[in-house]
């Protein structure tokens, strides 16, 4: 039997234990199956669960078996968009919809294990970790494909300072506490490890389960690498100058203009030193170009310090969060002192 029921934790709060997350797109032959590996994955963890379909607007009979799973397992909820958005939409209207403390997500093509969860909550349990995140150990994949994966891992755990061998499994366990304060858009949920540790989540990885695909084919293929990269300087931008955007545009600005004047002074020594004509020149337009993009630049940095005030200041938003308790090191400690208790 699935549990659906609400629990209470040990601060008195009604809730569920664990929501599971999946999204799917033409997936319509793994649906049953999945729900079954999930009511008896879910089921051996102890809590109290749901399991939330999300259909991304799919063209076969994905969305029929989803409302038969749910008609048929009290535990399982339907989420269904009107048309194809992305995995990331996806996701986050899973998040919006789900209500446990905890969330799980996965892919819904089979290749991830539902059994994995329980380990992974022991895991977050000991570590005191935010997020757990899966490592696919050993990928049932093609070689390209996983070649490909390890280079783009290299490069996003390089960039973002969140190091990980796997981004791209979508095998992971979020607290919901740290999980309410983002959005995710685009292809950003590739990088959720990445946009929650800049908000102070503690990441931890672990190896999981891989099987091979048994029904359909990948969503995924090459021509996604463009959208990746950009999202990718995205999340450099947002996590090193989100809160201080003057100090990008306004360094780039600096650059510029400071180059345009000393261009600029050159072109008036010629003019006023050496008599020479500069009116035809091409190093004076640069010039004049360079410092017009750098007061641009400058101007640009300056709007963007306006709109983080504007995002916080009025609306009460913080740009931090805080812990009821201290930081916990891998082994389950705290990594701050102990504190005597008065008594020796």
């Amino acid at each position: 039997m699935s549990k659906a029921s609400p629990e209470t934790d040990a601060g008195g709060e009604v809730g569920l234990g664990l929501s599971a997350v999946v999204p799917l797109y033409n997936e319509e032959r793994s649906v049953a199956e999945l729900v079954e590996r999930l009511i008896d994955g879910l089921g051996a963890t102890g809590r109290t669960f749901e399991i939330v379909l999300v259909d991304d607007g799919s063209t076969d009979g994905t969305a029929p078996a989803i409302a038969e799973a749910e008609a048929a397992h009290g535990a399982v909820r339907g989420v269904f968009l009107l048309r194809n958005y992305g995995q990331s939409t996806a996701l986050q209207a899973g998040f919006d919809k789900s209500r446990g403390r905890i969330v799980a997500t996965l892919d819904g093509d089979l290749q991830n294990d539902p059994a994995d969860i329980v380990r992974m909550l022991e895991v977050m349990e000991r570590t005191g970790a935010d997020l757990v995140s899966g490592w696919r150990k050993e990928r049932k994949d093609g070689r390209p494909r996983v070649w490909a994966s390890q280079v783009a891992n290299m490069i996003i755990s390089r960039i973002t300072g969140v190091v990980l061998r796997d981004y791209g499994c979508g095998l992971k366990l979020y607290r919901r506490a740290l999980l309410d304060h983002i959005r995710i858009y685009g292809e950003m949920h590739r990088f959720l490890p990445a946009l929650l540790a800049e908000v102070g989540a503690r990441v931890v990885e672990t190896d999981v389960a891989h099987h091979r695909r048994r029904y359909g084919q990948s969503k995924y293929g090459f021509g996604r690498i463009g959208r990746v990269v950009l999202d990718l300087i995205l999340i450099r931008f947002l996590h090193r100058y989100m809160h201080r955007p003057l100090h990008l545009f306004g360094g780039v600005g600096l650059l510029a203009l400071v180059a345009g004047g000393l261009i600029s002074l050159y072109l008036t020594f010629l003019k006023l030193g050496l008599g020479d004509s500069i009116g035809g020149r091409p190093l004076l337009l640069l010039g004049v170009f360079l410092m017009l993009i750098g007061i641009a630049f400058i101007g640009l940095g300056l709007i963007g310090e306006l709109v983080i005030r504007v995002l916080h200041e009025p609306s009460g938003r913080r740009q931090y969060l805080t812990t009821s308790s201290p930081p916990r090191m891998a082994d389950g400690t705290s990594d701050t002192p102990a504190r005597s208790s008065g008594a020796d």
